[in-house]
């Protein structure tokens, strides 16, 4: 299951039935989970933690030192959920004692050819990163979010659940559930109904989000009233429950 060609620290924790082609290399602090498929060409390194059912592709380079000046080889980690597609080229660096000192992937996401996860970063998920998308660092990816080709999030932001960003978009503001962010800088476009329909969303459930983005973004009223107003159709649309929980815990401010 392991090709002659790969090279594999002694120390590395690699299930049994782990598959790993020629001439990658794994670090000694790497845990590699059962059912992982690893092709050709693939380095693993840092502290990093892998778990079942993964496939990487080759020229994936995987919890390397973070991009980060202020990184003096102190030891961080990368931890990786289950079911995960991260396509060739695909850079995820771990950690920095800046964050928490680690850097998060959820399950069942599809990181494309040559997107970018940076340090500290934190991926829910069922995401997709298409092909050449970034994060910076310290970035916060909701659940079932897509991020378009050649799109880029700037540090310390915030994606929410179900949002969609366009190809070639730059979020430098958090990104509330559901919407759909359009330009650079990204600016709100609609919401995510294709999205949300495709995810089982009921059409009065739709409905209720866009009425939500509406109030949020088209009604003229300012922030503070519009949140009021959001706040009583929360009490009776769990759906909207999320839209009104990430706007409070924005720290950039919101896409507008």
């Amino acid at each position: 299951m392991i090709d002659a060609r790969a090279v594999i620290s002694p120390q590395a924790e690699i299930a049994a039935d782990v598959e790993i082609g020629p001439y990658s290399v794994i670090g000694a602090d790497v845990v590699i989970g059962a059912g992982t498929w690893i092709g050709p060409h693939v380095v693993i390194g840092g502290h990093t933690r892998i778990g079942a059912g993964n496939k990487i592709f080759q020229f994936a380079s995987l919890g390397e030192a973070p991009q980060d000046k202020k990184y003096k080889g102190e030891p961080t980690r990368l931890q990786i959920g289950d079911r995960n597609v991260i396509r060739e080229s695909v850079t995820i660096n771990r950690g920095t004692i800046h964050g928490d000192g680690v850097t998060r992937i959820g399950d069942d996401n599809l990181f494309m050819a040559y997107s970018h996860v940076a340090h500290d970063c934190r991926v829910g998920n069922q995401i997709v990163m298409s092909n050449v998308a970034t994060l910076g660092g310290h970035v916060e990816i909701g659940d079932f979010a897509i991020l378009g080709g050649l799109s880029a999030v700037h540090q310390f932001t915030k994606v929410g659940v179900h949002c969609f960003i366009a190809n070639n978009a730059a979020v430098t503001r958090d990104v509330p559930p559901y919407v759909m962010a359009v330009g650079q800088p990204a600016k709100p476009h609609s919401i995510n109904a294709v999205g949300l329909r495709r995810r089982g969303f009921t059409d009065e459930q739709v409905l209720n989000v866009r009425r939500a983005y509406r109030m949020l973004y088209r009604s003229g009223l300012k922030l503070k009233v519009a949140m009021e107003q959001l706040e009583i159709a929360a009490a009776t649309q769990p759906e909207i429950r999320a839209f009104v929980d990430f706007i409070k815990r924005s720290s950039r401010s919101i896409v507008r």
